[in-house]
């Protein structure tokens, strides 16, 4: 029988909730790679903000608890959610994948001008020969497309092979503390095994509210960069729980899933820019203050944020051996000495190596 409870929970409470399954609430006692499978994977557009994310997640974590698993295949970064790159587990990377393919596919819409002629199947043949004899960068697979597309647009050669190949990004790019261009190969042959067949929408639900929760429909769809997600919740209603936000909408929930109390402490954290915890519900205001809604952007970058009361509240920075911080209001003292603590122990787990100030900007308005 469906459950109709339909209580509302607040701002406040929404937050908490997704701060504890977002594992920042209290450090959290678990491996870097099961965090990443947890998590569903840690937006990867850059190299560092996956260890960064960690470090303000678990505890005991230091960059080689994600670099070597990284460099033993045990995690990988691809192109999955929102057309983005992400951190995932060599299995979810079999798996989520397949899973976003459709929305892969019409991606190469916006490019079908210049891919006018091209035959796309010969095109993932011709692509994955390529990568897989030895990892490309995208200006190579650029190139060699060119050739036998000469009138095609070179960048939308390059994009159609990333839309139809789950190509990975080798190391040591991704590697903490070493360099390396974007180079190439297919998932299935840098992991030595063939991708899975895609999950059902409806595991995959039960996993992100594990992870988002609690949710509406929307928020999963903002998340995965997928349409068409009601049927799946509608599937799992009998096994979910149902509240509303404060304006009415309906989110949905795992029945056991930790609900803490509104006024659950919550320590300040240092986050990276691209965290999934601000880009994974179509309402952020569970994180972001509607008068700081896009204050962590400008045009195409977004900037490392912080939290304070579990809210976003500023930004930081790291610049000649120095952790700036730029709050967005005018911190209490008690606020101001937490930041503090948290900024050091960012750090010390980071930066062990090198000695860094810690100094409060102005005020950011």
């Amino acid at each position: 029988m469906a459950n109709t409870q339909r209580s509302v929970l607040g701002t406040r409470a929404l937050n908490r909730a997704t701060l504890d399954r977002q594992l920042l609430l209290r450090p959290a006692r678990m491996s870097a790679v099961a965090a990443v499978e947890h998590l569903v994977g840690l937006q990867a557009q850059n190299v560092k903000p996956p260890y960064y994310a960690l470090a303000a997640r678990l505890d005991g974590f230091g960059p080689e608890a994600l670099s070597r698993p990284m460099a033993d295949r045990e995690v990988v970064r691809i192109v999955t959610m929102r057309s983005t790159i992400h951190t995932h587990t060599a299995d979810d990377c079999l798996t989520l994948r397949p899973l976003v393919q459709p929305a892969r596919d019409r991606e190469l819409v916006t490019f079908r001008k210049g891919l006018a002629g091209v035959d796309l199947d010969r095109l993932a043949r011709l692509a994955r020969d390529l990568v897989e004899t030895e990892p490309r960068t995208m200006r190579q697979l650029r190139e060699a497309l060119l050739q036998e597309w000469p009138d095609a647009d070179p960048q939308a050669l390059a994009v159609a092979a990333r839309c139809r190949l789950p190509l990975v990004q080798v190391t040591p790019r991704g590697l903490w503390g070493r360099s390396g261009q974007v180079s190439l190969t297919t998932a299935e042959h840098w992991l030595g095994r063939p991708s899975e067949p895609a999950p059902t929408p409806d595991a995959v639900v039960l996993r992100y509210l594990a992870a988002f929760g609690p949710a509406s429909v929307k928020d999963m769809q903002t998340w995965a960069g997928l349409t068409r997600l009601r049927d799946a919740f509608e599937r799992l209603r009998p096994r979910l729980v149902t509240f509303q936000d404060e304006g009415g909408v309906e989110l949905f929930d795992l029945p056991d899933a930790p609900r803490p109390d509104p006024d659950t402490p919550a320590p300040p954290r240092f986050l990276p820019e691209f965290d999934n915890l601000l880009l994974s519900h179509a309402d952020r205001t569970r994180v972001v203050p509607p008068q700081h809604r896009g204050r962590s952007w400008q045009g195409n970058i977004a900037y490392p944020t912080l939290l304070v009361d579990g809210f976003l509240a500023g930004l930081w920075r790291l610049e000649d051996h120095a952790l700036v911080i730029e709050p967005f209001d005018r911190l209490a003292r008690d606020s101001r000495d937490e930041v503090t603590a948290e900024g050091e122990r960012m750090l010390r787990v980071m930066h062990p190596e090198s000695s860094y100030d810690i100094r409060f900007g102005t005020v950011r308005k």
